[in-house]
């Protein structure tokens, strides 16, 4: 395995002081309805794109529903040539519940 899996801690870690890299592998309507600030939403249709112009050397987070979907995009960017490849446990639904319990929403 060339990608890691790791816990909220550490990506939010990997984007406040590492500048990560964040790629949301999610269907459009699930993106809308909430993501991670700055993320890129990525699919089929554009994924050659992203990794044409994507900084290879820049972390690279990989987020879907529930972190099970964006192992498997992991492991495809790291073939594709990114350094640092992490994919998020618990995936967005993970996020979303963290994020609502600190805003005391929880």
């Amino acid at each position: 395995m060339s990608f890691q899996n790791i816990d909220l801690k550490t990506a939010k870690r990997l984007i406040n002081e590492e500048g990560a890299v964040v790629v949301d592998i999610r269907d459009p309507q699930s993106f809308a309805a909430g993501h991670i600030p700055g993320a890129i939403r990525v699919d089929n249709r554009n994924v050659a794109d992203f990794i044409r112009e994507a900084d290879l050397d820049k972390p690279l987070l990989v987020v879907c529903y529930h972190g099970h979907s964006s192992q498997g995009a992991a492991q495809y960017f790291s073939d594709m040539g990114f350094e640092s490849v992490y994919s998020l446990i618990g995936g967005m639904t993970q996020w979303s519940l963290t994020e609502a319990v600190e805003q005391g929403e929880g």
